[in-house]
């Protein structure tokens, strides 16, 4: 389960952080601001989920594997950005593979720290999005996940897999491949076909008489 939650992490910290350093280099960011995107986007939501268990020092501060990965991944786009471009929507797949990675790993990692089934995916959830949101605030953006399809849903969706699967003492890989090939469809085809919660209504205008 160790080995497991492991790479699980290092690779949604790969793809996150590939999605938020190939935002950067669309914005025409400097290297440095690259870096900085890749880090935000790939460490805030893992650093939230460790300080939220106990986890401390949490994994993305303590272990050289995961400066070394978000490294790799900005100076990847940063060097490669158009190369990269070439794919259909890369930034938005490589976004959906990380929510679903991370939403999944947050959910093992709760449960394996004893959090409840309940509240598992929550913090799997709060895994999955906490790094797009600050890569969003940092790039003056309304965050992704208060208007986009379907987005925290999908890690819900995702992290609760994980959750079930440990209530009904199912296999811990199957239950994380299936929990991420969940979130990583839903929100592929919530960008495909529009998928989206209820909208607030929009207040009229008053007109003058």
């Amino acid at each position: 389960m160790h080995l497991l939650l492991l790479v699980l992490d290092l690779v949604g910290t790969f793809v996150f952080a590939l999605s938020g350093a190939m935002l950067g280099a669309r914005r025409r960011l400097d290297l440095f601001g690259v870096l900085v995107l890749a880090f935000a986007t790939a460490s805030a939501g893992g650093i939230l989920r460790d300080l939220l268990i106990g986890a401390v020092p949490p994994a993305a501060l303590s272990d050289w594997r995961y400066p070394a990965i978000w490294l790799s991944a900005g100076l990847l786009a940063f060097r490669w950005s158009p190369l990269i471009e070439r794919m259909q929507h890369p930034v938005r797949v490589f976004d959906a593979l990380g929510l679903a990675v991370f939403a999944v790993a947050g959910a093992d990692k709760a449960l394996d720290a004893g959090i409840s089934p309940m509240m598992a995916p929550f913090l799997g959830m709060l895994s999955g999005i906490g790094g797009g949101i600050l890569r969003d605030v940092l790039l003056a953006e309304v965050p992704l996940v208060l208007r986009a399809e379907l987005y925290a849903v999908a890690a819900l969706s995702g992290a609760s897999v994980v959750a079930l699967g440990h209530a009904l003492a199912l296999p811990d890989t199957m239950t994380a491949m299936a929990g991420v090939l969940l979130c990583f469809c839903l929100r592929l085809a919530a960008l495909r076909y529009g998928w989206h919660l209820p909208r607030a209504l929009k207040a009229p205008v008053d007109r003058p008489d």
